[in-house]
C-alpha cells in the first residue's frame, strides 16, 4: 500500500495489519495507531499533530520494528510501550514524544540483548526516554535539551553533535558514546562516568575547567 498526500482526522488504525505500508505527505490529526502492525511501514513527510492540539497521535502497544519516519512531526505522540527494535527517525520533529515502556531491544536471554535505533538529526525536546536502553545505536546531532533521561542507558552509542541540558549528565549513562562535537560545559568528571567516550581535543579543556585546570 502506497498512500500520497491524504487527511486523516480522527482515524482509527488500532490493531490494523498496516507493515510495509508506504505513506507520503499525509495528515494524521488525533489517530489511533495502538497495537497496530507497523513493521517496517514508512512514513515520509507527514504531520501527526493538528495546530492548536495539545496531544499527538497514539502509537502505544504498536509494532515499529524496523518502521521508518522522516521529515514527520510527531510532536506529542506517544509510543508508551511500542515495540521499537530496529526503528528509523531522521529529520523529524519528536518534541514532547513519550517513549516511556517502549523497547528498542532484542532479547536472547533474560539477561542478554541487543539495541537497534537509528534518530538522527531531531527535535527530542522534553521527549520521555526514562529507563530505556538505547545502547549501540546511531543518535547523532539530536537536539535532547529538557528530555527525561533519567536511568536512559546510551552505553556505546553514537551522540556526536547532540544538545544536551547540563542536569541530564547525571541522570543517564554514556560509557563508551561518542560525544564528539558534544558541549559538554558543566559535565563535573568526579560525578558522571566517561569512562570509554570519545571526545574531540578542545572538548577536553572543557572538562578540565570544571576541576579549575587551566589548558594553555
Amino acid at each position: 500500500m502506497h498512500v500520497v498526500g491524504q487527511c486523516y482526522q480522527d482515524e482509527n488504525f488500532s490493531k490494523q495489519e498496516l507493515s510495509e505500508a508506504t505513506f507520503e505527505n499525509c495528515q494524521f490529526y488525533r489517530c489511533d495507531f495502538s497495537r497496530a502492525n507497523l513493521v517496517e511501514a514508512s512514513f515520509i513527510n507527514c504531520n501527526f499533530i493538528d495546530v492548536g492540539d495539545d496531544k499527538g497521535c497514539d502509537f502505544s502497544y504498536s509494532k515499529l520494528k524496523d518502521a521508518s519516519f522522516k521529515q514527520c512531526n510527531l510532536s506529542m505522540a506517544s509510543f508508551r510501550n511500542a515495540q521499537c527494535f530496529g526503528i528509523e527517525m531522521r529529520q523529524s520533529n519528536l518534541q514532547g514524544v513519550d517513549f516511556q515502556y517502549a523497547s528498542f531491544s532484542n532479547y536472547i536471554t533474560h539477561n542478554t540483548f541487543f539495541c537497534s535505533a537509528f534518530i538522527s538529526g531531531c527535535n527530542l525536546r522534553y521527549s520521555n526516554f526514562e529507563d530505556i536502553k538505547l545502547e549501540q545505536c546511531e543518535l547523532f546531532e539530536n537536539r535532547w535539551n529538557g528530555a527525561n533521561l533519567l536511568a536512559t542507558s546510551f552505553k556505546g552509542s553514537d551522540l556526536s553533535r547532540g544538545e544536551f541540558s547540563s542536569e541530564q549528565w547525571r541522570q543517564c549513562v554514556v560509557e563508551d558514546a561518542d560525544l564528539c562535537h558534544v558541549d559538554l560545559e558543566g559535565v563535573d568528571i568526579r560525578r558522571v562516568n566517561l569512562s570509554g567516550v570519545k571526545i574531540c581535543d578542545w572538548q577536553q579543556e572543557q572538562l578540565l575547567s570544571q576541576l579549575g585546570i587551566i589548558v594553555l
